[in-house]
């Protein structure tokens, strides 16, 4: 059973893909996120946790949730984690979380995918960038699909000492100092939909007044603005002059570069 949990799509794509290829169930933890729902999760075949990285890490609400939540039947779970490029010690702090849960940790996986976290110092990327790392993340599946299959073990690079001595006491301070909700707004152009509230994985938003409005708990997910339908919240000037990102913008590339790879091969 795949489980996994998505703000802007990159982490939907890469579950949804290898339950594909791996003839699998696969199931979106927003809903039991956000309702706390620590109910039994039963999978006879290897769990396979799939989330993005925040801060170097796994989002702290989704480590705290893996925590709690009881997972029954097989005791062999995989992680993949992606990120904008740099996994820190994600995979790191999984293994312990897993094997504290007394499973057998079959390894972990590290995917970059394009970067959503627009609010950063980052430059946007440009559309061939995004491509590169799309048409990658589709191949490393492959990979990752085939390990899983065959019973085998997820391999990732090796995480040094000074990264946890560095990650471990500055992410919790980052979280609580950094990732405030105070820039977050929505202009003319929201239609009072409500989808920010529901993409919340922390129900941090609540529509008043026809406007959504921004609480004290935020995990800089960038759902709200990522699944905002008509592009009408903002963080600052920031998102003004960087714009926003949502796999599905960019998904047709995948598709382009399938149709481009089937074209040469048919021209010889």
């Amino acid at each position: 059973m795949v489980l996994y949990f998505s703000a802007t799509g990159n982490t939907r794509f890469l579950a949804s893909e290898l339950a594909k290829k791996l003839g699998d169930e696969c199931v979106d933890l927003l809903g039991r996120v956000k309702k706390n729902d620590l109910s039994e999760i039963r999978s006879d075949r290897p769990f396979i946790i799939c989330t993005p990285v925040y801060v170097c890490e796994m989002p702290r609400f989704l480590s705290k949730y893996l925590r709690n939540v009881k997972l029954t039947g097989s005791r062999k779970v995989y992680f993949i984690a992606d990120s904008a490029g740099y996994g820190g010690i994600t995979g790191y702090l999984a293994k312990k979380l897993f094997r504290r849960k007394k499973m057998e940790f079959m390894g972990y996986s590290e995917v970059v995918m394009p970067r959503n976290y627009f609010i950063s110092h980052y430059p946007p990327q440009s559309e061939s960038e995004i491509k590169e790392r799309l048409v990658s993340a589709c191949r490393q599946l492959d990979d990752i699909a085939q390990t899983i299959q065959k019973g085998g073990k997820l391999k990732a690079r090796y995480v040094f000492m000074f990264e946890k001595l560095i990650t471990i006491p500055f992410n919790p301070v980052w979280s609580k100092y950094k990732m405030s909700a105070k820039e977050f707004f929505a202009d003319s152009k929201c239609i009072s939909c409500g989808r920010c509230e529901k993409v919340c994985p922390l129900n941090n938003i609540s529509i008043r007044d026809k406007k959504p409005v921004w609480g004290s708990s935020c995990t800089h997910c960038m759902a709200c603005i990522g699944n905002c339908p008509t592009g009408a919240i903002e963080y600052g000037t920031v998102t003004r002059e960087k714009g926003k990102y949502n796999f599905m913008n960019y998904k047709h590339l995948i598709s382009d570069n399938s149709a481009d790879t089937a074209k040469r091969r048919k021209n010889g």
